[in-house]
């Protein structure tokens, strides 16, 4: 018997850059849907409105049936548990990640024991891309183009040209 899973894929994703991509691009071999679940993120300061935010993210996904982007607030395991999810997909780029995400992980699994934690590496091209590296780099005047999906790159400029600071 066949079970359908979802999974849902969380953060602030500001910007979603390519390793963004590349994580739910796998994780879609795994799993029968993805949410990516947007991070409305009242403790960070970001780059990208809310709204922004998601609206890149759903530009980004839009190419997935399998694949929907979606607001989220407060605890991440409740909007797992909510949405029917079987498990959380985290990222991960190198060993300073991995603390961080071992702690939430557990953290989760207490909160929500039904849901299990999935960690992927994004593909060799994608390990050192970074949401604040883009953002910082792009502000800063270098090219990120190779980092991010063109829909993106162009905001990013509009940022850039209206004056905001890394």
């Amino acid at each position: 018997m066949s079970r359908y899973t979802i999974a849902v894929y969380p953060g602030t994703f500001d910007p979603i850059t390519l390793g963004h991509e590349d994580i739910i691009r796998r994780a879609r071999e795994l799993f029968d849907e993805i949410i990516v679940a947007v991070a409305i993120a009242h403790h960070k300061k970001t780059l990208f409105g809310f709204d922004e935010r998601l609206t890149m993210v759903k530009e980004s996904v839009a190419q997935w049936p399998d694949v929907r982007a979606e607001p989220f607030d407060g605890l991440v395991s409740h909007f797992v548990r909510d949405k029917g999810g079987k498990a959380m997909v985290r990222g991960l780029r190198a060993v300073t990640d991995f603390d961080y995400e071992f702690q939430l992980a557990g953290m989760n699994a207490k909160l929500a024991p039904e849901v299990e934690t999935v960690f992927l590496t994004p593909s060799g091209q994608y390990q050192f891309v970074s949401s604040t590296y883009v953002r910082e780099i792009a502000l800063l005047g270098g090219d990120v183009a190779q980092f991010v999906s063109p829909h993106v790159w162009t905001r990013l400029m509009q940022k850039k040209e209206a004056g905001s600071k890394p």
